[in-house]
């Protein structure tokens, strides 16, 4: 809702700066412009971040689709594990209401190198719903970086979603 409101303020100010409107393109400059700056991942969590991918890249190379979430997770923990990658699995994620600590049972797959989230899915299509829950975990663990890896798919890539907080 906030980048469509930037998107209106800056055609407004255009048009009442200049008296005519601006194209497409030149309203996703300038919205962009406005838009608050993101700060980049730190470069040994991008670092860390490339380990992790290859990691679910192997595992998925060697057993490929069709089994279950917590077959994949065992296997990439032992891939952590062999190249020595600090890593936690099933993570309890209490929740923070009006300044109460609410346990309701939250949980990450896993936590690497307490800077990255991966929850894993063995399922047919990662939606949008898997998306939210991944960005929500990371904002209640006030870490920026996640993963979602969908294994139960033929390439991958196709299974892999990077997200940023």
């Amino acid at each position: 809702m906030e980048a469509i409101g930037n998107h209106i303020l800056v055609r407004l100010r255009h048009i009442l700066r200049w008296g005519s409107p601006m194209d497409s393109t030149e309203v996703e400059q300038e919205a962009h412009k406005e838009h608050k700056e993101h700060k980049a991942i730190p470069n040994e969590i991008d670092a860390i971040s490339k380990l992790v991918v290859d990691a679910g890249l192997k595992v998925h190379k060697s057993l490929g689709p069709g089994l279950r979430e917590s077959t994949y997770e065992h296997c990439l923990a032992r891939e952590f594990r062999l190249r020595e990658i600090a890593y936690q699995r099933q993570v309890a994620l209490p929740i923070f209401y009006e300044g109460e600590k609410i346990e309701a049972g939250y949980r990450t797959d896993m936590v690497v190198e307490d800077a990255i989230i991966i929850e894993v899915k063995a399922i047919d299509t990662l939606t949008r719903v898997h998306e939210a829950q991944l960005l929500t975990y990371l904002k209640f663990s006030s870490l920026r970086l996640g993963f979602l890896m969908n294994f139960n798919v033929t390439l991958f890539t196709q299974g892999l979603r990077r997200m940023v907080r």
